[in-house]
């Protein structure tokens, strides 16, 4: 589409003015990353707690046959190229928990949940809204407030069918910012709305509320409990899997 194509333009040139070195994490390895720091005059939101702690689990840890598809690691994704330096998914503790829940509900019905993103840094929503056009922010989350990727609790996610191991057909692909998108749309075929709706009710099942105007988004019911993050995925040192037992 020719707007994802100005937004990479965009993008490219915000990503070259402004990339920096991460600081990694204690015992690690220097790590480049292209991924813009955010302006001296912009920080994330201050907000008043109290909130709890956050227990940020890596998603990976949870159970082998969870799939990952970190879209914004590579270049496959809306900006054209990667703002992630690690391919990488986590969320808070009791939304992870809940995930895998749904996750091992929909072996029964023969599918697997595919992972596109969890957590994510303030910076990059920061980025992603100053690179998209006003009449595309319904889309974006507006940083001033945070989003509830920046809390940990919101996730991104389609399914895979465990015969084939494919990612299998929505009425959207994942990120396109059109009304194929909504949760609610009639369109495409009688199999990709049904696929979208188990998707849908699995989560639901498990605390989750999709996002209005994403099928693939779904936000977890504690995210008010959780303040935004600005960690980078190289200082997180992940706990693990659930504490209790499945």
């Amino acid at each position: 589409m020719a707007y994802n194509r100005r937004m990479r333009h965009a993008l490219a040139a915000i990503l070259l003015a402004s990339s920096t070195v991460i600081p990694p994490a204690t015992g690690a390895g220097p790590v480049a990353t292209s991924l813009p720091m955010a302006a001296a005059q912009d920080a994330p939101p201050r907000e008043q707690g109290p909130f709890r702690e956050p227990d940020l689990v890596e998603l990976r840890t949870l159970d082998p046959t969870i799939k990952l598809d970190i879209r914004y690691a590579t270049p496959n994704n809306l900006a054209g190229r990667a703002v992630y330096t690690q391919a990488r998914a986590f969320l808070q503790r009791p939304a992870a928990e809940a995930m895998l829940r749904a996750h091992r509900a929909l072996a029964a019905d023969g599918y697997g949940l595919l992972i596109f993103d969890g957590y994510r840094p303030w910076r990059v929503t920061k980025l992603f809204w100053d690179v998209t056009p006003p009449e595309k922010h319904e889309f974006v989350a507006d940083p001033s407030k945070g989003s509830k990727h920046n809390r940990g609790c919101a996730v991104d996610l389609s399914m895979y069918d465990l015969k084939s191991g494919r990612e299998v057909e929505m009425p959207s692909v994942y990120d396109e910012m059109s009304a194929r998108a909504y949760p609610d749309y009639t369109g495409g075929t009688s199999e990709q709305r049904a696929r979208r709706d188990l998707l849908r009710k699995r989560m639901e099942a498990e605390g989750f509320t999709v996002e209005p105007n994403e099928w693939w988004h779904f936000n977890y019911r504690d995210w008010p409990q959780y303040p935004v993050l600005d960690i980078p995925f190289e200082a997180i040192h992940s706990t693990g899997g659930p504490r209790t037992p499945r």
